[in-house]
């Protein structure tokens, strides 16, 4: 079963530890995974397809700027 962690705050209120702690307990691929469900969402709510997300693009080459 997984843990639920919730906060309850203000908007107003500017203290952001909570996020921090999370999210930096969470690590890399959790959040990773977090922004890609997000962008597919917004993506979705737009109507454009989600499988042309920049994220997932593939790399094809590289070069030197």
């Amino acid at each position: 079963m997984k843990k639920i962690e919730e906060k309850y705050q203000r908007i107003t209120d500017d203290r952001r530890s909570f996020d921090i702690r999370f999210w930096q307990k969470q690590g890399d691929r959790a959040i990773f995974e977090a922004v890609t469900e997000m962008l597919n969402d917004y993506l979705l709510i737009r109507g454009k397809n989600v499988n042309e997300s920049r994220l997932q693009r593939t790399v094809e080459t590289f070069r030197n700027a």
